[in-house]
């Protein structure tokens, strides 16, 4: 291949990469739909690897509660998950090379009676909650570095038979 086959090989490339949006610059720390819809079917599937997208000293902020280090998160997640199946999905997704906001509408299933759940009652197999949340990723290194979630809308919660109208 001469220099010139080169350069149009590459610049091919370049210009394909840009239609469809799924490659990155070298050295970027930007996270891309596609990459955050791997840690979500991870996610949603329990598959405990997605905590590989968190970084090792990551602060995850839910409420009033702080959890630290990406193992702390795992074991936070392990408990849950013993009890909830959570399903997340994305309504909207922004990314920048600091970091990703998106909204997250999430569907919450008690798979087990929990006498003593992360929301302080008691809840019993079969109860659902849905709710819609923003979520705001610091990012460094490609991986989350701080994590902070707000509940937005509740749309069903856990004692109500129906949802509830917002």
């Amino acid at each position: 291949m001469d220099k010139r086959d080169f350069l149009l090989t590459g610049a091919g490339l370049a210009l394909a990469a840009t239609a469809t949006g799924t490659v990155l610059a070298a050295g970027s720390n930007r996270i891309s739909r596609e990459q955050y819809d791997v840690y979500l079917k991870r996610f949603n599937s329990n598959d405990m690897t997605f905590i590989d997208f968190y970084h090792p000293d990551v602060v995850l902020e839910l409420g009033a509660k702080e959890i630290r280090g990406n193992t702390g998160i795992r074991d936070f997640y392990a408990n849950v998950k013993k009890y909830i199946k959570e399903t997340v999905e994305v309504t909207e997704f922004i990314s920048d090379e600091g970091g990703l906001a998106v909204e997250i509408p999430t569907r919450f299933e008690c798979i087990a009676d929990w006498a003593d759940s992360f929301w302080g009652v008691p809840l019993k197999k079969g109860q659902v909650m849905r709710i819609v949340s923003f979520g705001f990723y610091k990012v460094v290194d490609r991986k989350f570095s701080r994590v902070k979630s707000a509940r937005y809308k509740m749309i069903h919660d856990w004692q109500l038979g129906d949802p509830q109208k917002v």
